[in-house]
């Protein structure tokens, strides 16, 4: 008997399914290095969508800016295949939240990369951080459907 594979996307609370496309390819036959960074960034605004944060944002003059990002390549992608990404929350803090992304491939079934993105909420008036609000964590705690650890000041 065969065990069922855990679905590696199956705690991400937002996933954005994309199709490889043939430019993504570079000279050597494979996905760029560049391009699982751009997934990531796909599924980052879906998840900034989705929980409501770009309006509450908007409304307050603020909105998140990259403060670094990292890229764990883990499989070789080819055309064709689609992956799915997901976005999910691992720590909140004063003022900048660390997001964990997956790359799944539906050719290989197999995760072909993952990575982390940190996020700083900011003020673009005074060109400074800001506090994360109360209300600004509420939503990716309903989004995530749990409370999310991390600095609580």
């Amino acid at each position: 008997m065969t065990e069922a594979k855990a679905n590696p996307l199956s705690d991400f609370p937002v996933v954005v399914t994309l199709p490889l496309q043939w430019g993504d390819q570079d000279a050597f036959g494979h996905v760029n290095n560049t391009v699982p960074i751009r997934w990531f960034e796909s599924a980052r605004v879906a998840y900034l969508e989705q929980s409501e944060l770009s309006k509450m944002m908007q409304s307050g003059g603020l909105g998140p800016i990259l403060a670094s990002v990292t890229c764990n390549y883990r499989r070789q992608l080819h055309y064709p295949d689609r992956v799915s990404i997901g976005a999910r929350i691992a720590k909140i803090g004063r003022s900048s939240m660390i997001m964990e992304h997956v790359v799944y491939s539906e050719e290989l079934d197999a995760v072909a990369a993952d990575g982390t993105s940190t996020v700083v909420v900011f003020d673009y008036e005074t060109n400074r951080p800001t506090r994360i609000s109360d209300e600004i964590r509420k939503a990716f705690e309903s989004l995530e459907g749990r409370v999310i650890g991390g600095a609580s000041a």
